[in-house]
């Protein structure tokens, strides 16, 4: 048999590379005969740059940048053939944080803005940006004021960092500088900017913001959106438009710049030869941290199930934990899914703490069983 391999990370436990790694050598204990194919994805979050590298060999960048508070940090771009590849998570990722220093009202996109400079100056005339898992929710005002276009209050001077000082917004200091670079958001989401399904509303409490702060940042990203919405380049209805609220809102500065949002999966399938690899496969095994029903909606699982059913391969999910049940799960393409937490006896520390041997013990009974 011919076994594609093709997980996304596990948030905060393994990553995509590594999680490929432990099922093929789980299946291997049980089956040496098999070919094994690992194929590690990302849909635009954290591990973007990391699975692209591999599969486009382009040329590999250390970038001095700032991680969401403002700190010196350092973020990678990828060259190739006149596009830059950006990972926004390298500069706004909430990894980058301790728990008790989320705070999505102060954190700041502004590390971004410097890959994205940074990208431009290595000779890119397009800017791939991944977006996902941020700890940001400032709608990119961070990221334009290092591209030169700071917010500014109704005296002309400069607001402090993060999305809640956006209330008193009243003007830019200039027009952003990304010297005619085309910019693509690579996103999981559809979500607007702002209101019940928007970034503040939907993303805020991951990022360490409580009740009355959704509703602050809520109204400080309308406020923002106008002064995005009056740039030149931005279309029409901003605020409303899928994918704007991507990020904490990155891909409404996006838009803004004249750039478009794709499909992060989408992207990373293609450019990693996914369709054809699924073309030669006998079974697909991909999985993520949590199987839930945001994966359904333009995950890496939802995406692999998807090209494993219009081919009539089985798939199997192997998550860190489920609660997407049977028939949603079928839906989209998935034959069978299995658990860590279940793996460890419901002990979720013991499935986050050791990823990689419960995933290689899963793989391994999958090959006995499929073997027979």
């Amino acid at each position: 048999m011919r076994i594609l391999i093709c997980p996304d990370k596990f948030a905060g436990s393994i990553d995509a590379p590594a999680a490929a790694r432990a099922i093929a050598d789980g299946w291997r204990a049980a089956n040496d005969r098999d070919e094994l194919v690992e194929r590690p994805l990302a849909d635009g979050g954290p591990g973007f740059i990391d699975v692209l590298a591999p599969a486009l060999n382009g040329r590999r960048v250390i970038i001095d940048t700032v991680d969401p508070l403002g700190r010196p940090a350092k973020g990678t771009i990828l060259i190739k053939d006149g596009t830059g590849y950006v990972e926004s998570a390298h500069a706004c990722g909430l990894h980058l944080l301790d728990p008790a220093e989320r705070d999505p009202k102060r954190t700041t996109s502004y590390g971004l803005g410097l890959l994205i400079l940074a990208a431009i100056e290595h000779g890119a005339t397009r800017v791939v940006i991944g977006l996902g898992g941020s700890a940001v929710n400032d709608a990119g005002a961070g990221m334009l004021a290092a591209l030169d276009a700071a917010p500014v209050d109704a005296g002309g001077y400069a607001l402090p960092y993060g999305g809640a000082a956006l209330t008193a917004a009243a003007g830019l200091t200039g027009t952003p500088r990304t010297r005619g670079a085309e910019l693509v958001a690579a996103t999981d989401v559809d979500n607007p900017l702002t209101g019940l399904h928007g970034a503040s509303a939907v993303y805020g409490p991951q990022k360490g913001a409580t009740r009355e702060d959704v509703f602050v940042l809520d109204r400080a990203l309308e406020t923002y959106a106008g002064l995005l919405q009056a740039l030149p380049t931005a279309p029409p209805g901003l605020a409303a438009l899928p994918g704007a609220g991507a990020a904490g809102g990155l891909g409404a500065a996006v838009l803004a710049l004249g750039g478009r949002c794709e499909s992060g999966i989408d992207l990373v399938t293609r450019l990693t030869g996914l369709p054809a690899a699924l073309d030669t496969a006998d079974l697909v095994i991909t999985g993520e941290g949590s199987f839930d029903h945001q994966s359904l909606r333009g995950k890496v699982v939802a995406g692999v199930a998807g090209g494993a059913r219009d081919r009539g391969l089985p798939c199997v999910v192997l998550a860190g934990r489920v609660t997407t049940g049977r028939r949603e799960a079928a839906a989209v393409g998935v034959t069978e899914t299995y658990s860590l937490v279940d793996f460890f006896g419901g002990d979720v520390d013991a499935a986050m703490a050791g990823p990689a041997a419960g995933l290689s013990a899963l793989a391994e009974r999958l090959a006995g069983q499929y073997s027979r």
